[in-house]
């Protein structure tokens, strides 16, 4: 039987355009620190990863039934791009 936590994970994706890559991290979880090329692949990791680190960090007091953790990714990036004005 699973039941809902009283708390929210909140992880923030950002682009990294020298790298090409994007990174996940949150502040509510720690030791989380993840990079893909693809968002929604970065967002499968996340998914992997949370319930091991949420368990590792004993953010969970009662274990005796799954949980089911609500987890809001903002995922920011800037675009570039250089246009050519013509004279």
């Amino acid at each position: 039987m699973k039941h809902t936590a009283s708390f929210s994970i909140q992880v923030k994706a950002e682009l990294d355009d020298e790298a090409g890559v994007w990174v996940a991290t949150s502040d509510d979880v720690p030791g989380l620190v993840a990079e893909h090329k693809d968002l929604r692949k970065l967002m499968d990791m996340v998914a992997e990863l949370l319930p091991v680190l949420v368990v590792e960090n004993g953010m969970l007091p009662n274990l005796n039934e799954a949980k089911e953790i609500p987890v809001h990714i903002a995922a920011n990036a800037l675009a570039k791009r250089n246009v050519l004005i013509p004279a």
